[in-house]
């Protein structure tokens, strides 16, 4: 070994050992948002041991980093995924949630790590911006009050397009396939009109519990207003798309309520799309619902892809 080398690794060991036993919190993410390095306080600020945390991807950690919008940051607004895509250092504010339960006030600043200008990963150091705690169902609450459409319970507008955002990063940067589903229930002003508003409301219940009971981790669904619904899920080929908007069609279809002692359900007419490069979320979103506007000329109760 050179004399260079062993000064670097030096170096590199004496980096490590400072940001190891420093005040503030700090840990470090490769590009795929795995946790590869955890200090002493961030061990002290959040409970969590570095053997328990090391190896996870953010999303998996416990740690449920949420803004002050209450937007679940993991999925839909991950300021350390910014950081690895664009370099970009950033400072945010956020409230992570503690081993314990409740939610802690951090003051984030994260910048990335490169060598011959490629991006390795990204270093956040973190320190509390109060020594106030406070009550996780209480923040879980208001994040789900400003995330989630009161009727259903499901992802309202706001947090579907802010996934989207999200996936449209990942597959522009690392080419993650994904497909959007638009959904629109059929005829459902005439069963309204028929049945009453209280009959069309348990409908869109029992579909969104239906719906949220057969959904993947990495996926979404939620309701992008009145009667139609987006759905967001990963895939790895194009036809896999079609499936699963054939099975959301068939699970609605087979979803039925007991009102007033008759049972009654509904039929969905449907349209995917996949992205392609410079989609944006209203090109996409606007290519989908022009298919499930096909399916609707077609006959309904049917899927159509792009």
């Amino acid at each position: 070994m050179s004399e260079k080398t062993k000064n670097l690794n030096n170096l590199e060991d004496i980096y490590l050992a400072i940001i190891a036993n420093m005040e503030d919190g700090a840990y470090y993410v490769d590009k795929e948002r795995r946790i590869m390095f955890w200090n002493n306080a961030a061990e002290k600020i959040t409970g969590y041991k570095a053997e328990e945390i090391i190896g996870k991807a953010c999303p998996d950690s416990g740690l449920n980093h949420i803004d002050e919008d209450g937007r679940p940051l993991c999925h839909v607004g991950c300021p350390l995924f910014a950081t690895n895509i664009d370099g970009k250092q950033r400072k945010e504010r956020v409230f992570v949630r503690h081993k314990d339960g409740h939610r802690i006030p951090l003051k984030v600043n994260i910048f990335p790590i490169k060598k011959d200008n490629d991006i390795l990963g990204s270093i956040e150091i973190f320190t509390q911006d109060s020594p106030t705690k406070y009550d996780d169902k209480l923040i879980s609450h208001l994040s789900g009050i400003a995330m989630h459409d009161n009727l259903t319970g499901l992802p309202n507008r706001r947090y579907l397009e802010s996934f989207l955002s999200y996936k449209l990063s990942q597959f522009t940067h690392f080419g993650r396939m994904f497909a959007v589903i638009f959904a629109d229930i059929d005829n459902f002003a005439n069963f309204n009109n028929t049945y009453g508003h209280e009959a069309g409301d348990l409908v869109l219940t029992n579909i969104a519990n239906s719906i949220k009971g057969n959904l993947r981790k990495e996926d979404l669904f939620g309701r992008w207003g009145g009667e139609e619904f987006v759905g967001i899920y990963s895939i790895q080929h194009d036809y896999e798309a079609t499936i699963v908007a054939d099975k959301l069609r068939q699970l609605v279809k087979n979803t039925e309520i007991n009102y007033n002692g008759r049972p009654l359900n509904v039929t969905i007419s449907v349209g995917v799309a996949t992205p392609k490069q410079n989609d944006t979320i209203e090109t996409i979103i606007n290519r989908a619902d022009a298919l499930q506007y096909e399916s609707k000329k077609n006959g309904k109760d049917r899927v159509t892809t792009q």
